[in-house]
């Protein structure tokens, strides 16, 4: 009689564990009905990645075409003369994204194709060739989401005054706009009016690592020309008077009748003090001030963060009461293109303030996925890229209690895989870490809308292909769908998160 009470129990027991596993695997096992209908689910890209074509159909030079074709630049010395040659190929790219079930494509307009000196003379072959690609994407259900500037300025303005270094800029950059808001608006409904800030202006002026390359750290070491202590923020300064600019010619010409919405996609780091010393959670929120409060503070309360004002001092621009104005509440929606979480630490050392002096060394903080020795999250190929799904839902809640809870899309989100070589095309499709990344950050994105009120109304997926991933070149594959450089690049060959996807989103 013991002897089947105690099987009882343990067919009970085996029963619950079972219950249990089920009730673990299925809340895991999320999918697009998980999300609040309308949520929008795509893929994104950018125009000198993908497009290729840099000589065709009477496109301008641009500084990215300059600096690629600069001797050490690029890690693995390739360009995108040819990216993945979507300008060509774009239907069928089209049709794999109709086959996943996606609803949306962010891609981005080159300016130089529009105005190949920056200004003067419209390109109709560039007007037609953006034209032919909306309406293919809207042939085919797919909603175009349309970045205006992605890095690719022309290199016509940056001889001419130093692009963005001149509000000059601000000018030409709002005619270029108003041309795309009178040539596509009547099918384009949500804007963005520039991809990343804050990395153009670090990357690009304060430790020249991407064009047009200046910079004036290490004693200009690594860079001609440059001064990364002014030139960031000269740069950040005319890039959100452009952008508000733009956003109030949208809002006073086309709006009523085009009904679509303006924003930018920001790079957004969530950052984890490294300690829970009083020095550490200010150098925390003195890391965000300067990577993500630098462009979100102008936007929603009107001036940059006191921690900017206070450490960078006159060299920070400021802005007029008119402009201060025209600046706040310009646009409709956040873009956040997230990737990883990182730990932030007082820099108590003035070393770094000898060596760079720059905006790292005003922030006062110094930023590292390490703390004694161990990895914040797992890493996936880039040296810069750890995997912490639990940095989104964090990072969703602090836009939501420092900014009102604006509308979200993530606009980027993914995780690379090195171009290796000796791997067969067979063994590289095999993406199972991919998969994981997407579940577990689309997971924890879910808990920040349901759970938390977050208002987060989409999410795009970096990136449909493997691409050419600026000063990486080809050495770094982020796409979902596999590209053979060395067959070329006709075929596309689904890895497993393709499957995942159309699973996902079935």
């Amino acid at each position: 009689m013991l002897v089947l009470r105690e099987l009882i129990g343990i067919i009970l027991g085996l029963v619950l564990v079972c219950y249990q596993i089920q009730s673990c695997s299925s809340a895991e096992n999320i999918t697009r009905k998980s999300f609040p209908k309308g949520f929008v689910f795509g893929t994104a890209s950018s125009a000198y990645q993908y497009e290729g074509a840099v000589k065709e159909d009477g496109r301008g030079a641009t500084v990215w075409d300059s600096f690629a074709h600069t001797f050490g630049k690029v890690i693995d010395f390739s360009n995108a003369d040819i990216a993945v040659n979507q300008y060509h190929l774009y239907p069928d790219d089209i049709q794999l994204m109709k086959d996943m079930g996606m609803d949306a494509y962010r891609f981005s307009i080159a300016w130089s194709r529009i105005y190949p000196n920056g200004t003067g003379e419209i390109n109709k072959a560039g007007i037609d060739h953006y034209n032919n690609l909306i309406n293919a994407l809207l042939a085919k259900g797919i909603e175009p989401y349309v970045t205006l500037y992605h890095w690719d300025l022309p290199q016509a303005l940056e001889d001419r005054y130093n692009g963005w270094l001149d509000p000059q800029i601000i000018n030409d950059f709002a005619v270029y706009a108003e041309t795309c808001f009178k040539s596509f608006g009547d099918r384009v409904k949500h804007w963005m009016t520039f991809n990343e800030p804050h990395t153009f202006a670090i990357q690009g002026y304060d430790v020249g690592l991407q064009a047009p390359g200046r910079c004036s750290i290490l004693l200009h070491l690594f860079c001609r020309a440059g001064n990364s202590g002014t030139e960031p923020y000269i740069v950040a300064h005319n890039v959100l008077l452009s952008h508000a600019t733009v956003s109030n010619i949208y809002r006073k010409k086309y709006k009523s009748k085009q009904h679509g919405l303006v924003g930018i996609a920001f790079d957004v780091m969530w950052y984890e003090p490294a300690t829970n010393s009083k020095e550490d959670i200010e150098a925390t929120q003195r890391a965000q001030d300067f990577q993500f409060g630098w462009f979100m503070d102008p936007l929603f309360f009107g001036d940059y963060p006191l921690s900017m004002r206070t450490r960078a001092g006159s060299r920070l621009p400021k802005f007029s009461k008119a402009e201060a104005a025209l600046v706040k509440g310009s646009l409709d929606f956040v873009g956040i293109n997230h990737y990883t979480t990182y730990y932030a630490k007082n820099n108590s050392t003035n070393l770094i303030d000898i060596l760079l002096n720059d905006t790292l060394a005003d922030s006062g903080a110094i930023t590292l996925p390490f703390r004694s020795g161990k990895a914040i999250g797992d890493k996936a190929s880039s040296i810069w890229l750890y995997i912490v799904p639990s940095g989104i839902r964090s990072l969703m809640n602090y836009v939501k209690q420092k900014y009102g809870n604006p509308v979200v899309f993530i606009t980027e989100n993914g995780m690379d895989d090195s171009n290796d070589f000796f791997k067969s095309i067979k063994d590289a499709l095999k993406d199972e870490k991919r998969i994981r990344y997407h579940n577990d950050y689309l997971t924890s994105l879910l808990a920040s809308i349901k759970e938390d009120g977050c208002n987060v109304k989409g999410y795009f997926v970096w990136s449909l292909l493997d691409n050419w991933e600026w000063a990486a070149g080809y050495t770094s594959r982020f796409g979902l769908y596999y590209v053979d450089y060395r067959d070329k690049l006709k075929k596309r060959y689904p890895k497993d998160s393709v499957q995942w996807f159309k699973n996902f989103l079935a």
